[in-house]
């Protein structure tokens, strides 16, 4: 049905009883700053938090994007919805009675509105009467398998509202619709009737099953989950999608765990009902489940609205099931594991027990324990890509190198990637120092070549390079003229995690490196080993270069030796004019060389996902998906970067002059 207007009056009473915070934090993850809350655009690639949100005046504004305005305005642009589908959704949230403009309309349309609070009312109702027939001697099997099997103690069964569908196949239909005469059509609509084939009749969903009341954040029942109580297929028997039930959203328990959640600044979620049941029955509260499926990106930034640290602990199975599902879980919020935005653990409980087994022989503290040393995601995946083979086979320790490189090649912070290197050189090289540092080299290599896409021009074009030469050479020039400027170079070349491309550049880095620096040997790449060196040199004063003026004249003489490299290195030891005036404004300059150098990066990586994107076959949408997916962020980080490499009036005149340059 057509949305009709609304009237104004409820338009304002929806106004009156909006809360922005509230409203917003259910799609950013926002953290306290003084009066106001800040947290990542959802509007654009936000790297550092510049989205702000005011309580007082309820709104909320993107210093980086610019966009802003109230609640209403946030869900319309977030959506990509009409003011009357945002604000119908709005009256259906805070429970405001809907009145429209043409009288005529009304009626029908209060009925459409109605309709979900009837399934509401239907569902409770539903919740009671199998609570009730728990506590009947038609029960008693099933309460005695939560008492003796379960352990559960009466708060818990009463907390969880758990009770019992009556064998028999129309025992629910007789009291919802011929005791309580609601339609037989609504009380399908709920999921709890299934039409029978020959077209008369319905039957009960559930029959002879423990039964799972699922709430949603209100603490309303929108769907159940079913145990069988003898070896009837499927075990576990849950609600089908109905207007109130989207599995794929809905976390078991978050209505409960949430308080906690937020105390604790930490989330666990496990696989099934009873594990989340038996931790709360233990008093560990901060726990929900998925209720079998994937993990998915919507229920993880639900979880994030609780936890201002991003802390989430996967404690799923330790079967090859269970496995899979953490990697799935992994897999859907990949983007936000890499950039560090959520502190995601893994913790699989040990001889494969799931936390319900667990608690029947161990205690609360024990589990707790457990969860305290719980690896990081990345660590954990480290595991899973060498467990169970046997690394002295050739296959078997390539299929693991593969995976690993893999892994690694998509963390985007350098340190953090060293460490990973390292620690995965010592294990493929169980104890033997040699082949660690060999293996520490190759894999470095290996990565590198994953990040890159390898060092090869093929998605490289003629205006690309143009832009390179100008912007490395740009760099160096300050570099080598402006010695106050070096540490500010390195530290905005290892912010963007960049390296010089060009053969003569990388060269000339080395040469650098070489004299400030110590160095660390092969245990590095070239570029990387250089901006390691220079990082030492800043901090380290047993530089090999005691007058940061004398590098020029060092370089120069050092550089005699390679009468190729240094025809074209020489212009580069020449103050000119452009590089005076480049000094003089050394922060923009430097904002500006990073910037084009990381775009040609991004545009590299664009055109190779095109290709790929192309040249994948259109029946399998998920790869399509993906390389959209990547295609569209790289588009995204390349706007962001040619506003970056601007230099504005406004630029010109807050950069402070810098420098002192004489002829």
């Amino acid at each position: 049905m057509e949305i009709p207007r609304l009237h104004p009056d409820t338009i304002e009473q929806i106004k009156q009883r909006l809360d922005i915070v509230d409203v917003v934090s259910e799609h950013v993850v926002l953290r306290k700053q003084g009066k106001d809350f800040v947290g990542l655009c959802p509007f654009h690639d936000d790297k550092s938090p510049s989205f702000t949100v005011s309580p007082s005046k309820q709104f909320y504004y993107c210093f980086s994007c610019g966009a802003g305005g109230n609640a209403i305005k946030f869900l319309m642009e977030l959506g990509k919805r009409s003011f009357s589908e945002v604000m119908l959704d709005l009256a259906r949230r805070y429970q405001v009675p809907v009145q429209t403009l043409k009288p005529e309309e009304r009626q029908e349309f209060q009925r459409q509105v109605s309709l979900r609070e009837q399934l509401y009312e239907i569902l409770a109702l539903t919740a009671r009467f199998y609570e009730h027939a728990l506590q009947q001697p038609q029960g008693k099997v099933a309460l005695e398998y939560l008492q003796t099997k379960r352990r559960l103690g009466k708060d818990t069964i009463q907390q969880f509202q758990l009770g019992y569908a009556p064998g028999g196949w129309e025992t629910l239909y007789g009291y919802l619709v011929e005791q309580k005469h609601y339609p037989t059509e609504l009380v399908e609509r709920a999921g709890l009737l299934v039409p029978r084939k020959t077209g008369e009749g319905y039957y009960d969903r559930f029959r002879d099953r423990l039964m799972i009341p699922i709430h949603d954040l209100q603490g309303r029942v929108v769907g159940f989950g079913g145990r069988t109580l003898t070896d009837e297929q499927p075990k576990y028997l849950n609600s089908p999608e109905t207007e109130l039930f989207d599995k794929g959203k809905l976390l078991f328990g978050l209505d409960k765990a949430r308080a906690t959640i937020a105390k604790q600044d930490q989330a666990i979620v496990v696989e099934g009902y009873f594990d989340v049941i038996a931790l709360h029955h233990a008093g560990i509260t901060n726990v929900v489940a998925s209720m079998g499926t994937a993990l998915s990106s919507a229920q993880v930034k639900q979880l994030l609205r609780y936890t201002e640290s991003r802390r989430i602990v996967l404690n799923f199975d330790a079967d090859r099931a269970g496995i899979q599902a953490v990697e799935r879980a992994v897999g859907e919020v990949e983007t936000l594991a890499y950039r560090g935005d959520i502190q995601l653990r893994v913790l699989n409980i040990p001889d494969g027990k799931d936390p319900d087994e667990f608690l029947q022989h161990h205690t609360a503290d024990q589990y707790q324990k457990l969860l305290d040393q719980a690896p990081l995601w990345l660590d954990w995946q480290i595991e899973q890509a060498i467990a169970d083979k046997d690394l002295k086979q050739a296959d078997q320790f390539q299929e693991a190198v593969q995976a690993i490189v893999k892994l690694l090649g998509s963390l985007p912070n350098a340190p953090l990637r060293t460490h990973y290197i390292h620690h995965c050189a010592e294990r493929l090289s169980d104890g033997d120092s040699r082949l660690m540092l060999q293996l520490e080299e190759d894999l470095r290599l290996q990565v590198r070549g994953e990040r890159w896409h390898g060092r090869s021009h093929k998605w490289q074009t003629r205006s690309d390079r143009n832009l390179l030469e100008e912007s490395e050479a740009q760099l160096l020039r300050l570099y080598l003229h402006a010695p106050e400027q070096r540490s500010a170079i390195v530290a905005a070349m290892e912010e963007r995690d960049l390296e010089f491309s060009l053969a003569h550049h990388r060269f000339l880095w080395r040469q650098i490196a070489e004299l400030e620096g110590e160095g660390e040997g092969k245990r590095r790449s070239e570029g990387e080993e250089a901006v390691s060196n220079l990082e030492d040199t800043i901090q380290n004063p047993k530089s090999k270069i005691q007058n940061p003026s004398d590098l020029i004249s060092l370089l120069q003489d050092r550089c005699t030796d390679y009468p190729g490299e240094m025809a074209r290195l020489y212009p580069l030891f020449q103050l000119d004019e452009k590089t005076k005036r480049d000094i003089l404004r050394a922060p923009l300059t430097i904002r500006a060389s990073t910037a084009a150098m990381e775009r040609i990066m991004c545009e590299k990586r664009c055109r190779h996902f095109e290709q790929l994107w192309e040249q994948t076959d259109a029946s399998t949408a998920q790869e399509l998906d993906y390389y959209q997916q990547k295609i569209y962020a790289e588009k995204r980080r390349i706007a962001e970067l040619d506003r970056e490499r601007q230099v504005t009036f406004l630029d010109l005149v807050q950069a402070p002059w810098v420098g002192d340059i004489r002829d």
